[in-house]
């Protein structure tokens, strides 16, 4: 992997209320990390509320609405159905920038489709009460369903314009598929959309909607504070990715790739080729990176304009920094298991999700 890696822990502390809480050593200082929410089945995605209040998916297909910290979760009611096998559910979250006025929650999630499922995006209403989403409609579904659980992508951003991106996975066909090399198919695309659902983006003799192509699975998805849009994704064994995206490119899967077969053995053509993009950085051996944000600065000036994501398989939160060649450091506490998503809310502080927890957990500055 390209830049340092900076490895610091966490420590255990005993709070003012007596419960144990951790705070981690950082390169801005100590940071204290608080469970949010607890009892959660596999966690997916957090959105915020401008009230304060917060949404979570938990995979097999429910969505929690908690007032604040610590409340009691309302179960939201008028979800699609979903195909809740291996890695498929209920995955993305995004709550739009106008949702003062239109109360609308965007999800993304694996549809089923004949024996086998696609990647699919929607929206709804949420109830005054909260305790609904009123006509939820699909707005983009994969015109072309796998069999099998594996590389749905699905993250979803909103964009300065107010357009929405979405991640889709190669559906895990395997190196010797080229489904995410097709700009006819959905498989291993970017895709951007209008609030509509009609294609923000057309281009040359491509499904409409089709941003960038030659992605395996986009577990994390991201703006810039320029705009600009990012990825993070899942190599095979080794070849992780951090892209920055941009319309019209093809990101190389799985004709090249830093990876390798799983058990060894060379993916494609190698490791570079012309007219393919390289990654901005690439992990080997591979962290499965998942959730991905830029942080604003706002609560920790000195991590403003950093990219931070999880790993779901060592343990951490990964923070890369732009201004020193992507440098990592990596954060790891009691609580940095399995971590599914990294999310900016509306005070500047990190939340993350821990799968192995069921948790929802802040970290800012310790006091």
């Amino acid at each position: 992997m390209r830049g340092s890696v900076r490895i610091l822990t966490g420590l255990l502390v005993l709070g003012a209320s007596g419960a144990f809480a951790s705070v981690a050593d950082t390169s801005a200082g100590p940071m204290r990390i608080e469970a949010m929410a607890e009892g959660l089945e596999e966690p997916w995605a957090i959105g915020f509320l401008p009230d304060g209040a917060f949404l979570v998916t938990e995979r097999d297909g429910l969505l929690k609405l908690f007032a604040a910290p610590g409340a009691v979760p309302i179960q939201v009611s008028g979800l699609p159905e979903v195909y809740a096998e291996g890695q498929g559910g209920l995955l993305d979250i995004m709550v739009p920038r106008d949702f003062a006025r239109t109360r609308e929650i965007w999800l993304s999630y694996s549809q089923p489709q004949g024996r086998g499922a696609g990647t699919a995006l929607g929206k709804g209403v949420l109830s005054a009460d909260g305790t609904r989403l009123e006509g939820f409609t699909a707005v983009f579904v994969s015109p072309e369903g796998g069999s099998g659980g594996r590389h749905f992508g699905s993250r979803v951003v909103e964009a300065a314009d107010g357009t929405i991106f979405l991640a889709v996975g190669d559906r895990g066909t395997g190196p010797d598929r080229l489904e995410a090399q097709d700009p006819m198919r959905a498989e291993g695309k970017i895709i951007h959309l209008d609030r509509d659902g009609s294609p923000a983006t057309v281009l040359p003799d491509a499904l409409p909607g089709v941003y960038s192509l030659g992605h395996r699975n986009p577990q994390g998805m991201a703006s810039d504070p320029q705009g600009g849009l990012w990825v993070v994704e899942h190599g095979a064994q080794g070849g992780d990715e951090l892209n920055r995206i941009e319309a019209g490119r093809n990101y190389g899967w799985p004709v090249i790739s830093y990876g390798e077969e799983y058990g060894g053995g060379k993916i494609g053509e190698g490791q570079a080729k012309p007219g393919l993009e390289q990654p901005v950085l690439y992990w080997d051996p591979s962290i499965a990176p998942s959730g991905l944000v830029f942080h604003s600065g706002a609560l920790v000036p000195e991590w403003a304009g950093d990219a931070f994501t999880g790993s779901l398989k060592f343990d951490f939160i990964s923070r890369l920094d732009p201004d020193d060649g992507f440098a990592e450091e990596r954060i790891s506490t009691p609580e940095t298991g399995r971590v599914r998503d990294v999310v900016e809310a509306p005070d500047g502080s990190i939340w993350f999700l821990s799968v192995y927890d069921g948790a929802a957990y802040r970290m800012a500055p310790a006091q």
